[in-house]
């Protein structure tokens, strides 16, 4: 039992004003799998939408795997998948190895540590945007935050933030349409053996590589030294998984809290009613830190690769199919969050939302970091009781992997 999308889900163009919820809408209420053909050579992929079948996806690791293939929706070659494979590119135990290395600096405890850190990257950012009555909140706000605290964590020296900043837009560039200049920054690896098909991937990948050395000869109390003096099997990491498992940090720390953030100030304009009862009661903050990230859907999908014949929602799928679990589509399945589209600071946070995965080992590993960051946002624009006189329209990236907001002009 299977359909046909009714729009070409490959084509970035779909989410250019954000998630199409009326063709997710119409996929979810139709049985089975929903095909996407083969698009400008890429193989065509089924489309899991429901929350139920992406949680089934998650879990089995055996059956759906990152390890082959490849995470996002186009193809890539055999000898590119190696080159390119970081953490979230990889299957239990490998993967589990990887993710022990770090993880510990991730747990909600540990996260705690860095909660006078967050509030003064919040106060200082949000102290800028009063003083100018506004500007571009992505910018003021959305962007330096999650970057600034990351980088506190991977050790990354302040004056190199902002240049981190724009590798990471660079490497979302790669999931639009537009092709990139291959040898920006001096790039001289051809763009189908970078990650994101972006040069931007090789200059991180030489910036990681000199901070590497500079740890080596200088070791300092961050996760920079931590990765350089791992072992895995008796073995240090090489440079190259070094480097790949730097820029999945950068990236995945950064972009999708900094997507989640530049959501938040539409909807504080859109749903002033959720914010007005947390301000009210605090106690609502958690909730509603998690309803921005479940509305927002900051990476509105991944890929998994079928390794075995198997059944899903009644569609047959044989080894080697694509499948595309659609967070943005699940986060508003009707039979686990009633009244989907509603916006609510009470929402109860059982179940949980698919922002962060379905659960099983690629859980996203720094949720609650994710979470302490956005909560102190929120507390602090209530402290402050900001309000927007205006807010333009919002210019949304051009990808269907990353639901981020290039720019949000607003007045305070």
């Amino acid at each position: 039992m299977s359909s046909t999308a009714a729009v070409n889900l490959h084509n970035p163009a779909v989410f250019q004003a954000g998630i199409p919820h009326e063709v997710f809408a119409e996929m979810r209420a139709t049985p089975g799998l929903t095909w996407s053909p083969e698009h400008d050579g890429t193989r065509g992929f089924w489309s899991v939408t429901r929350y139920d079948d992406l949680v089934t996806v998650s879990r089995d690791m055996s059956t759906y795997s990152s390890g082959v293939g490849h995470i996002q929706i186009y193809d890539i070659d055999e000898d590119a998948l190696e080159a390119r494979a970081s953490m979230i590119d990889m299957d239990p135990p490998v993967h589990t190895r990887l993710r022990r290395i770090i993880s510990s600096a991730f747990t909600p405890r540990h996260v705690k540590k860095y909660k006078g850190a967050i509030q003064a990257r919040v106060g200082a950012c949000l102290d800028e945007l009063e003083a100018a009555g506004g500007g571009n909140w992505v910018d003021v706000v959305a962007k330096p935050i999650p970057i600034g605290v990351i980088c506190d964590l991977m050790g990354v020296p302040e004056q190199d933030h902002n240049y981190l900043i724009g590798l990471t837009d660079h490497l979302v560039a790669g999931t639009g349409a537009e092709p990139l200049e291959p040898t920006a920054y001096g790039n001289t690896t051809e763009l189908r053996l970078l990650p994101f098909n972006s040069p931007a991937a090789w200059a991180m990948s030489q910036y990681a590589t000199e901070l590497a050395d500079v740890r080596r000869a200088a070791p300092e109390d961050d996760l920079i030294t931590k990765l350089i003096e791992a072992e895995i099997d008796g073995e240090r990491l090489a440079t190259e998984e070094f480097a790949n498992f730097f820029r999945l940090m950068i990236f995945a720390g950064n972009e999708t809290t900094r997507s989640s953030m530049a959501h938040l100030a539409l909807y504080l304009e859109q749903f002033p009613d959720a914010f007005a009862a947390a301000q009210l009661d605090r106690s609502l903050i958690p909730a509603l830190t998690d309803e921005v990230i479940r509305y927002s859907s900051a990476i509105l999908y991944f890929r998994r690769t079928v390794t075995a014949p198997t059944e899903l929602s009644g569609t047959a799928l044989d080894v080697g199919d694509k499948v595309v679990m659609w967070y943005c589509s699940a986060n508003f399945d009707e039979a686990y969050f009633p009244d989907p589209y509603a916006f609510r600071a009470d929402r109860p946070t059982a179940p949980p939302h698919a922002a962060f995965g379905g659960g099983g080992a690629h859980f996203c590993l720094g949720a609650s970091l994710a979470r302490l960051e956005i909560a102190e946002l929120i507390s602090d624009v209530l402290n402050r009781d900001l309000s927007f006189a205006s807010i333009g329209q919002p210019e949304f990236v051009e990808s269907n992997f990353v639901n981020g907001i290039e720019h949000l002009e607003v007045t305070l």
